[in-house]
């Protein structure tokens, strides 16, 4: 009998279990959209009755269910060794939760029966059957995760593929191998997924049969795939990879490969297009940073850094990309760096909606510009808006200008309670004329900020909107010590998107400062602030009037 494929997510009960996370149980909730938008049909909850915040999470959802296609699974254990199933308070908070999926974890090695159950091999069987029997004369539907599967079945062969057979026998639709220590390869993954598929078989039982991988040997999304092209069509998987030690199978990467590599109409197109979105987003709201170089979803996924790569990727995209990047809600970009030519130019002058094929004398000037800068300490790796800025300069002959300065100076002072603070001065003119204002922060950077945001809003509003997301410090030559050249990254954020700019000085101060007001130029510009007239040329990187 053949089974429709099955997409079944546990990030918010096994991918939660990663170091430094700590879903609540709003959080949960909100996450729930999100892993239905990519394509989930199973979104497994938790382990009502184990955990309280779980348990809290399915009452929640018994009142409100926001899911609209996607179906809740409950997680749980069977039934204690030697106690009676409908004596057992883990199972009857498994019915509690409401959840119309269970899916039962057992144990499938004996090595784990012995040791870990501390019970016999058929106790555990008995264990296995009861739990799915009982569970699905309630009307649920069970699944059972076969825990260690693989290991097992090294082990001792007969007794792996008894606890599956007891589970069909006692009515799990599903049956999940689970390389739990995930340390299989993928040709093992696929020799015991076509024998237990041909166990199966040959008893005359039907069931659909899942892979959950673990990502120890980082062959969690290649176990997958070996998995189902052996015949499991159930996959369980996380956003992102997020689960213990290094992680789950990350469902969204296993959906991509399998749609656009294998021709399996796994999700819609639609839903396929939102995986950059869900991924960040989900992201965001677990606290973990995005991988850049994740793939198909990082921002690094399709990138191109190398000159050589650039040329051909401005004949034809698809010569260096082995998707097109829309597909999953992606963007190619273009690095910028000493490694570019004038074809990397071109099209990171194309990305930003300037056309240079026509404009040879300005592709030469940003080339040149961008690898002497780089020379001296510059990066545009991660820092578009300065690549944005220096193009537009070349095109339009002129910085742009929102204010000029006039001078600048921040001090570092110890207070009388011992702590230290900073206070910087600013000189500058705008639309509304001169204006010197004197900003305190916890040290001279967040001085200085302070006091050109303060110069800046009554002019500029659309400041108000912006903020400082993150802040980086690299010391390029150490051997210098007080005397290196220092190169700061600044990230800023507003309604109008996320950019990065790159200073670079003989001190942090002096290197933050060309971040800073780079990073507030180009958001002007983003916001559609009106620029100050050509004539009057901009001044906001010069450090002479550094006191």
């Amino acid at each position: 009998m053949s089974h429709a494929f099955t997409i079944y997510d546990t990030t918010l009960r096994d991918g939660a279990q990663q170091e430094g996370m700590n879903l609540s149980v709003t959080d949960k909730l909100t996450l729930l959209p999100l892993l239905e938008a990519y394509g989930a049909d199973i979104i497994e909850g938790g382990w009502p009755g184990a955990i309280p915040r779980d348990t809290e999470f399915f009452a929640r959802l018994r009142e409100d269910n926001p899911l609209r296609h996607a179906r809740l699974a409950a997680f749980g254990a069977t039934r204690k060794a030697n106690v009676d199933v409908a004596d057992d308070q883990q199972v009857a908070a498994l019915l509690n939760s409401g959840a119309p999926i269970i899916t039962l974890v057992a144990k499938s090695d004996f090595r784990h029966v012995l040791k870990a159950l501390r019970t016999s091999e058929q106790e555990n069987l008995a264990m296995v059957s009861d739990t799915v029997s009982y569970l699905a004369g309630e009307g649920r539907e069970v699944m059972v995760d076969l825990e260690h599967f693989f290991d097992g079945a090294d082990e001792n062969r007969a007794y792996t593929y008894a606890v599956a057979e007891a589970a069909v026998r006692a009515g799990a639709t599903t049956i999940i191998a689970c390389d739990t220590n995930g340390g299989s390869l993928p040709h093992v993954i696929e020799q015991r997924v076509r024998e237990l598929r041909e166990h199966l078989n040959e008893a005359g039982l039907d069931a659909q049969i899942g892979i959950h991988a673990h990502n120890d040997g980082e062959l969690a999304v290649a176990n997958s795939m070996a998995a189902v092209e052996a015949g499991a069509t159930h996959v369980q998987g996380t956003i992102n990879g997020y689960g213990e030690r290094t992680g789950n199978a990350n469902i969204l990467t296993i959906i991509a490969n399998l749609q656009l590599k294998t021709g399996r109409q796994i999700v819609t197109p639609e839903q396929l297009a939102e995986q950059t979105r869900v991924s960040h987003a989900v992201a965001e709201l677990v606290n973990i940073a995005p991988y850049g170089r994740q793939p198909y979803t990082g921002v690094s996924a399709f990138a191109h850094k190398a000159g050589l790569h650039a040329s051909a990727i401005r004949v034809d995209a698809d010569l260096y990309q082995h998707i097109d990047p829309a597909l999953v809600g992606n963007d190619m970009r273009m690095i910028v760096s000493d490694m570019a030519g004038r074809a990397s130019i071109e099209l990171k002058g194309r990305e930003v909606g300037i056309d240079l094929s026509e404009r040879p004398e300005v592709l030469t000037e940003v080339t040149n510009r961008i690898k002497e800068a780089e020379a001296q300490g510059y990066t545009y790796d991660a820092t578009d808006a300065s690549v944005e800025l220096i193009i537009r300069e070349a095109v339009d002959g002129t910085k742009l200008c929102f204010f000029e300065v006039e001078s600048w100076a921040a001090h570092l002072s110890g207070q009388k309670d011992d702590s230290n603070g900073a206070e910087a001065i600013v000189k500058l003119s705008t639309a509304n004329g001169r204006s010197v204002t004197v900003g305190e922060g916890v040290g001279p950077v967040d001085a200085l900020d302070k006091a050109l945001r303060e110069a800046l809003l009554p002019v500029y509003p659309q400041l108000g909107d912006c903020e400082l997301t993150d802040f980086k410090v690299r010391v390029l030559d150490g051997s210098a010590a007080t005397k290196a050249t220092t190169r700061v990254i600044v990230s800023m954020a507003s309604p109008v998107g996320m950019w990065a700019t790159v200073g670079v000085g003989k001190d942090v101060v002096e290197a933050s400062w060309e971040a800073l007001t780079d990073g507030y130029i180009y958001g002007l510009f983003r916001a559609g602030a009106t620029p100050l007239p050509a004539s009057s040329p901009a001044s906001t990187t010069d450090v002479s009037a550094n006191a």
